[in-house]
């Protein structure tokens, strides 16, 4: 295929602070080629590369959803839903992802491995990181993915045959949670230390990370003390209910080891805040600001398909991060070149580099002026495949 040349107002690599002004791209097989400034790129192209030129607009990394379920819709019946899923919603869910930007997903659970086998067949759209079916116990936090164990024994062979199914990284549900009826609370630990630090031993062995589920702030204790490498949502739930335990000795844990930590709150936050009530949603503003003091990395995810949360407006969860105070520039690095890191993409997409994969956006305006721009999308190129879009 021919080069492709994207020249645009600026270029932003990724890491925050990095900015090329009047700059460009040039990208051929779905590995970028260059990234500078407009004229040394052109100079450095081959007279026939494909040209494509976005006055007034921005170019840079594709977006990364850490946290979703393909085999979720964002229904009441999440058990159905997951029983019901075939390739075709894949297809469609994948599809609204990469139309809100993002060309990386980590999807951290699925019905027997349907997401695994779904990114091993279906090679265009955003970039597929799968778990398989999450550990949990017998009749525990989204047992019916058919991912249940019980016992060290099971456990590891648990492990082992997710591995074997092609996954990723190793799901495990180290807490409760809200979306299965008749199973321990959110607040509940499902596992022990000793549990959990065999499944990430075993996972170790296949060269897998472990994703933690973790709500209650007992199961957080236990995931950074088996050595897990991210916990999802770390929300910090104290025993029995009633508020956080926001507990300083784990956050420095946490922050010492260098552990990711994914909310993984739904592009209509706003409307959670609402529900939430005034009082409680400080409460929430407090507790990320606590974590941010603390130096815990956060990565954004959304928890798409499951509760209420959709696989579209990924710029309009971004916006949440905004909204807590974080800066837009650290916002998109979040969004890009530090959720690549966490996955261990790190060599491969996040950042607009030579070598890495032609994954990127070119949105209209500046989105360090107004990150709503990260919504208004142009064009969206994942693994070097280009789709147009119809500007917001």
């Amino acid at each position: 295929m021919p080069q492709q040349l994207f020249t645009a107002d600026q270029v932003l690599p990724g890491p925050a602070g990095e900015r090329i002004r009047d700059g460009a791209v040039l990208f051929q097989d779905g590995t970028i080629v260059l990234v500078g400034p407009r004229a040394d790129v052109e100079r450095l192209a081959s007279p026939a590369a494909e040209r494509h030129d976005f006055p007034g607009g921005t170019i840079l990394p594709g977006l990364i959803n850490c946290h979703v379920h393909l085999v979720f819709d964002a229904c009441s019946d999440p058990a159905r839903a997951a029983a019901d899923a075939t390739h075709a919603d894949l297809v469609d869910r994948a599809d609204r992802l990469l139309r809100s930007g993002v060309t990386t997903v980590r999807d951290l659970g699925d019905r027997n491995g349907l997401a695994i086998q779904f990114r091993n067949q279906h090679p265009r759209g955003p970039r597929i990181v799968a778990s398989g079916p999450p550990i949990t116990i017998p009749d525990g936090h989204c047992w019916f993915l058919g991912g249940t164990a019980d016992g060290e024994a099971e456990l590891r062979a648990r492990v082992r045959h997710n591995a074997e199914l092609g996954a990723d990284i190793i799901k495990v549900m180290a807490s409760g949670g809200q979306i299965t009826p008749n199973s321990p609370k959110m607040w509940d630990s499902q596992f022990t230390t000793a549990e959990l630090t065999a499944i990430v031993d075993e996972a170790s062995k296949a060269g897998l990370p472990v994703a933690a589920h973790a709500h209650g702030t007992d199961a957080i204790a236990a995931a950074i003390d088996a050595g897990v490498t991210t916990i999802e949502h770390c929300t910090w739930l104290r025993e029995g209910g009633g508020g956080y335990d926001l507990r300083d000795d784990v956050a420095a844990k946490i922050a010492e080891r260098g552990t990711f930590a994914c909310v993984a709150w739904p592009s209509d936050w706003r409307g959670f805040m609402n529900r939430l009530g005034s009082a409680r949603a400080d409460q929430v503003v407090s507790r990320f600001e606590w974590m941010a003091e603390h130096g815990i990395r956060m990565i954004p995810g959304t928890d798409a398909g499951a509760g209420s949360s959709g696989f579209d407006d990924y710029a309009g969860a971004l916006q949440l991060y905004e909204y807590l105070g974080f800066d837009r520039a650290d916002i998109i690095e979040m969004a890009t070149t530090l959720s690549a890191e966490a996955l261990g993409l790190g060599n491969t997409t996040g950042q607009l580099a030579p070598g890495l994969a032609a994954d990127m956006l070119v949105v209209e305006g500046d989105p360090l002026s107004d990150l709503a721009n990260l919504g208004r999308l142009r064009r969206v190129v994942a693994k070097g495949q280009t789709t147009s879009m119809t500007t917001a």
